[in-house]
């Protein structure tokens, strides 16, 4: 597996990020990108406490899915002061996972802003992510193939991202949008994940007020390395083959697995997961 570091820039002109990384679809981390914002100094945990202290928010685990449950069904509830505690006490993996600040925390949107760097951001889609230190984000990419500014507080976390033509050697589950659950790709088993070594991926090392460009379809796999959280803003697609995936994502992927969920349980995840490793194994060298 080749994995190669992701640039780093301090600051960077619009015409330059839209020519070199955005048409490119290279990943970039932007240093300075959020540096007048008031979040920058504001968020961090007891900030948030503070603010939506009483919200009960849903909580997602790391494992995969198994039998009639949702790919994206989270598996409890809790205040998020008492997660928050948790978290810094090192109990709690579970993640806060897509929670909507325009919605659920509306106070939140006067510290920061949207930049002006040739991205058309969706402004009502602002979400927050949440994770305890060594929580690991199995490898996905998104659903909604958006642009994605990836905007980091708090401790450290690391992204592995790999290209959209890498899928084949990355163990993608079919009917859905992520690999299997037990790839590490911090410590990869080649013995078990043999096309894994054909990969070719790049690593962003995030800290406080780093800003990560995701570009569409790009593969990550996420660890955090500390307690920390990030923001996400996205700018939907555009192109018309980038509008047209987001569509067959969303209308027949979803809606296959789901069905097919319900009606046969776990022979139906076991059965998508033997083809992931048949599929991928078949390009190993």
């Amino acid at each position: 597996m080749q994995i190669s570091p992701v640039t780093r820039v301090d600051t960077i002109a619009r015409e330059s990020f839209l020519a070199d990384y955005k048409d490119q679809q290279i990943p970039l981390v932007i240093t300075n990108l959020s540096r007048n914002w008031p979040a920058r100094d504001k968020w961090n945990f007891d900030y948030f406490c503070q603010t939506f202290g009483d919200n009960v928010v849903p909580l997602y685990g790391c494992e995969e899915a198994k039998g009639h449950r949702h790919q994206h069904a989270h598996i409890a509830e809790m205040r998020f002061g008492d997660y928050i505690q948790e978290l810094k006490q090192g109990n709690n993996k579970l993640r806060m996972f897509f929670y909507n600040i325009l919605q659920q925390v509306p106070a939140l949107l006067r510290d920061f802003s949207y930049p002006e760097i040739g991205l058309k951001l969706f402004k009502k889609l602002p979400v927050l992510f949440f994770g305890g230190k060594g929580t690991k984000v199995q490898l996905h990419f998104d659903i909604d193939w958006a642009d994605l500014l990836l905007c980091h507080f708090g401790g450290q976390k690391r992204v592995y991202l790999f290209p959209y033509d890498q899928t084949k050697y990355l163990y993608h589950v079919p009917y859905s949008f992520s690999g299997l659950s037990d790839i590490d790709m911090d410590r990869p088993d080649f013995q078990r994940f043999p096309a894994l070594q054909q990969a070719k991926g790049s690593l962003a090392i995030l800290n406080h007020g780093d800003v990560l460009y995701i570009p569409p379809g790009y593969w990550h796999y996420i660890i955090y390395d500390d307690a920390s959280f990030s923001m996400t803003l996205r700018a939907l697609p555009r192109k018309l083959n980038h509008i047209w995936q987001l569509v067959y994502n969303i209308i027949y992927v979803r809606t296959v697995d789901g069905l097919m969920r319900r009606w046969l349980g776990q022979p139906w995840n076991e059965r998508n997961r033997q083809r992931a490793i048949e599929r991928s194994n078949a390009f190993a060298k």
